[in-house]
């Protein structure tokens, strides 16, 4: 063997070697690091939904939920698609239309029901925001306009089952009859009760009986009898405010029986117990000022539900946080228009096999899936 061969050969060996211990460090990194954080991850379905018919357009989208079968319900603003957008309606040209306000998909992305809208024995929100579709399989929307302040119930085909509340007659946050500008609804299939998230207008969370809406109780931030006080801007380096800021805009129930309850301008979470004793609080992402950060809150599918998964419209992205320590995991997205990422992303929703729903508001206005 000659000694340019055995020279070729030990540097063959030494990075054979080198190769060997890279290899044994990166595995060992991934395995601290998933040692530390153990979170699922995502990847986002650009085709999902398909196109809608009719040459119809989606204005601001500001609710998402899934039903027992694992349709996706949205809930949409027609008045915000623009006459460029609409012109078929407008009659100055021959494209396009905007979809009607509720809007059903099915898993594949098709467009298989749609409805909403002004109609006879009930007062359709000047604004609708939200949308909850509960264990009955009732329809629930509520609306943050100006003089909102009722929530309507239907069944899925759009028939109008219920108000509770009346346009115009809100009293403040101890008012018993009408609520003020209510972000979304959840329904407690176990006692059930409808807990409204009250809202753009009032600063509380309202628990009602999901039959007949008789108020039952309700509270402000730490289970304080809420205040209607105006406290100003959100200042991060202040004491935390011992009311809710506007607007109160989820309140969602976990099958252990805690209340988590999206206190967006304040960027934090805050858990009760479903008779309002207040148990703990998380900050997320808690020098975000304007909108705030804690936009919306869904559970992950597991029977433990071991994650919540936060929409953040300021900061663009959703988070991944432990449930039972409220520690933020891991986050995905980041602000853009391409499949992944979000602008303005509003609420959020799973369906029974983990995949998450977002939508979108402001000038983003879309839907989109995230496999698990």
């Amino acid at each position: 063997m000659t000694k340019r061969n055995i020279y070729i050969g030990a540097i063959f060996l030494v990075l054979l070697i080198a190769l060997f211990i890279g290899q044994s460090v990166l595995d060992k990194t991934t395995v601290a690091e998933g040692a530390v954080v153990m979170a699922p991850r995502f990847e986002v379905d650009p085709l999902w939904p398909k196109p809608l018919p009719n040459h119809w357009y989606i204005g601001m989208s500001i609710g998402v939920g899934v039903d027992a079968q694992d349709h996706v319900w949205i809930v949409h603003r027609p008045d915000t698609v623009s006459a460029n957008e609409a012109a078929a309606d407008q009659k100055t040209g021959a494209c396009c239309s905007k979809a009607p306000p509720v809007l059903e998909f099915d898993q594949a992305g098709n467009l298989i029901g749609h409805w909403g809208g002004p109609g006879q024995g009930y007062q359709w929100p000047e604004s609708n925001h939200g949308i909850t579709i509960d264990y009955k399989g009732n329809v629930w929307i509520g609306g943050n306009g100006t003089n909102d302040a009722q929530i309507l119930k239907f069944t899925q085909d759009g028939k109008f089952l219920a108000q509770y509340g009346h346009s115009g007659k809100n009293a403040g946050s101890n008012d018993q009859e009408n609520f003020g500008r209510v972000a979304k609804i959840f329904v407690d299939p176990k006692a059930n009760e409808a807990y409204i998230s009250d809202g753009y207008l009032n600063k509380r969370v309202v628990v009602i009986d999901a039959d007949t809406g008789k108020f039952k109780r309700y509270w402000g931030a730490y289970g304080n009898k809420p205040d209607d006080k105006n406290l100003g801007r959100y200042d991060p380096d202040a004491p935390p405010a011992q009311q809710f800021r506007n607007p109160v805009h989820c309140a969602e129930l976990s099958n252990d029986g805690f209340l988590y309850v999206c206190d967006r301008v304040n960027d934090r979470i805050q858990v009760f117990r479903p008779d309002g004793k207040f148990v703990k609080e998380q900050f997320v992402a808690k020098r975000s000022l304007a909108d705030g950060s804690v936009w919306d809150i869904a559970f992950s599918k597991d029977p433990q539900q071991k994650y919540i998964y936060v929409a953040d419209g300021r900061n663009q992205k959703v988070y991944v946080i432990e449930r039972d320590t409220l520690e933020v995991l891991t986050s995905f997205g980041d602000g853009g228009r391409q499949p992944g990422q979000f602008y303005g992303v509003h609420s959020i929703a799973t369906d029974s096999k983990g995949n998450i729903y977002t939508t979108e508001t402001y000038e983003g206005r879309r839907s989109c899936r995230s496999y698990s």
